[in-house]
């Protein structure tokens, strides 16, 4: 069994901290999801402020197993309001958990260990306790607009501690 290494050397210098957001491939672009699904999630935003709230009512067409899109190239078609990211529309979205790489590299943040692009498995996001599965309650299909607030959830705007700790 051969052991990942936890840094790489420092004359190696990995694409998303070498490039603005905005010089990057669509292909670099995309390989920046972690898979959450947290984004998939339906939201709550407070009127006359900028406060969302997070619920466990995930998109229609959300996977809680896999926390991917199940018609991901046709998403923005199929659901009214699916906001295709950007660089340009990550500056206007205030809703996106402070742990998704698009978040953290536009502070001039690192990647976390469990991020698939560091650790090389597309698991550790959920070993790290940070995707939606096994944590989405209901699909929004079968939750009226107006019972939203009774499944607000928290969890989605937290890190938890097992997940800030460097790898495994």
């Amino acid at each position: 069994m051969t052991r990942k290494r936890k840094h790489e050397p420092l004359d190696e210098v990995s694409f998303w901290q070498a490039k603005p957001l905005e010089k990057m491939t669509d292909s670099e672009w995309e390989s920046l999801c972690d898979g959450c699904g947290k984004c998939c999630l339906n939201k709550l935003e407070e009127e006359g402020t900028d406060r969302t709230f997070y619920t466990d009512v995930g998109c229609r067409l959300l996977d809680g197993q896999t926390c991917r899109c199940r018609d991901y190239a046709h998403r923005l078609d199929e659901v009214d309001d699916c906001v295709r990211l950007t660089p340009e529309t990550l500056k206007t979205i205030t809703w996106l958990p402070p742990s998704c790489a698009y978040v953290l590299l536009a502070e001039g943040k690192d990647l976390y260990w469990w991020h698939p692009l560091v650790s090389g498995d597309p698991s550790t996001v959920h070993t790290a306790g940070i995707s939606v599965r096994g944590r989405v309650r209901a699909s929004e299909t079968d939750v009226p607009d107006e019972l939203l607030e009774d499944y607000i959830v928290s969890w989605p705007l937290k890190v938890p501690k097992r997940a800030r700790r460097q790898g495994r």
